[in-house]
């Protein structure tokens, strides 16, 4: 199976984030995750730790501009290349500095912009004052099952859960509320939740354990950042985590302990109410259960 996703294994390496007051979205990056911050050109910023990457563009609102994989090596790349090709999906340019030169990038039914390639610079060996590694992004869609099919069938993502949702028409079916993908053995990089609206939901730090989540709540609050949802445990991904938000009002996740699942593992259904999203209470619905 892994011959025939050129895809597995990859990682989320990087998000480039777009805000209409970058300095102040910096700032609280600085502050708060503990980035170093380089001003690349007049309007863009590099926010970079240890196991953690973002870039910041100046623009006219707050959003997602793209998130880029890095892939196992050269030649997966250029078999995921002709992959997509084969499947007559648009190529476009790579619009990251820190990938190579081979990078390209592919836009999904809702526009939102996928970047693959090698990274072009090693991370350093510094230690991060609170571990979390960026380790999966999370978008909304008003229109779910079109993006289902670019992620599964055109990029080679692989399914890990599927929250149900409503029926309609009486025809026993209706879209899902809630799908979770993974491009290596960890169980998703990447996520859709169905709402009337898309965008970027959220994007998530792997931290490693319990104590660790421990540890970011006391430095957001000595720094007097509300979390907004958990301490809790998801149903999918049985993973540790608590939310909250960046200076734009972008959703963020410390997570710990987040399940693995081999490639042919085949995917799990979820009933879509408050248990499934957090087991220990309540939920923070994108649509209506």
């Amino acid at each position: 199976m892994a011959d025939r996703r050129p895809l597995w294994p990859a990682r989320l390496h990087h998000l480039g984030l777009v805000s209409a007051d970058a300095d102040a979205l910096v700032g609280f990056y600085q502050r708060v995750l503990g980035y170093d911050a380089e001003e690349l050109t007049e309007g863009r910023w590099r926010l970079r730790g240890r196991e953690r990457e973002l870039l910041v563009s100046q623009g006219a609102r707050a959003g997602l501009g793209f998130a880029a994989f890095a892939v196992e090596d050269g030649a997966r790349l250029a078999a995921l290349r002709a992959d997509i090709e084969a499947k007559g999906a648009g190529i476009e340019a790579s619009p990251s500095p820190l990938l190579g030169d081979d990078a390209f990038a592919i836009k999904d039914p809702d526009g939102n912009a996928l970047v693959f390639g090698l990274p072009r610079e090693a991370r350093d060996g510094g230690a991060d004052a609170l571990c979390g590694r960026l380790q999966h992004f999370v978008v909304t869609s008003t229109a779910i099952r079109p993006m289902m099919a670019f992620y599964e069938d055109v990029l080679g993502f692989v399914l890990s859960d599927v929250v149900d949702g409503e029926a309609r028409d009486g025809d026993g079916g209706g879209d899902p509320a809630a799908v979770f993908y993974r491009s290596d053995p960890e169980h998703h990089s990447f996520a859709i939740f169905r709402a009337d609206h898309g965008g970027l939901d959220h994007h998530a730090y792997e931290s490693g354990c319990w104590n660790d989540i421990r540890d970011w709540a006391d430095h957001l609050s000595a720094l007097r950042v509300p979390m907004f949802w958990g301490p809790g445990r998801h149903g999918p991904g049985n993973n540790l985590f608590v939310m909250f938000r960046d200076a734009d009002g972008n959703a963020l996740e410390i997570s710990a302990e987040l399940e693995e699942m081999p490639i042919d593992m085949a995917h799990r259904q979820w009933p879509h109410d408050a248990r499934t999203l957090n087991l220990w209470g309540d939920a923070w619905f994108r649509s209506e259960p």
